[in-house]
């Protein structure tokens, strides 16, 4: 399914351009916003799953799978988007937790 933030075929980092207006094609990989080798899957069923940078998704000190305050803005990013044509109880079904009230 096509991700519900982005474009897959946009080369532009979702991270680079919310947090520092950086529009820039660069190389980007897929990250699963929910992630685990169940959450994997629904993340690739629903489109969760947005494009970022390396230094977003694995290697800088704002990377989602290092930094858990820009991991859970995403998330909360992800599950508004999807609350915008589901219910929140579609989403606590799916996901099983409620982003909406985590800092």
């Amino acid at each position: 399914m096509p991700s519900i933030l982005q474009n897959r075929e946009d080369k532009r980092c979702y991270l680079c351009m919310i947090l520092e207006h950086d529009y820039r094609t660069k190389p980007v990989e897929e990250h699963h916003i929910y992630f685990g080798e169940r959450m994997r899957k629904i993340s690739d069923k629903n489109g969760f799953t947005c494009n970022l940078c390396i230094e977003h998704h694995r290697t800088g000190k704002a990377a989602v799978h290092k930094n858990k305050a820009i991991r859970l803005m995403l998330q909360k990013i992800c599950q508004q988007e999807y609350e915008k044509t589901h219910s929140r109880e579609e989403f606590l079904q799916l996901i099983g937790e409620n982003y909406m009230d985590r800092c």
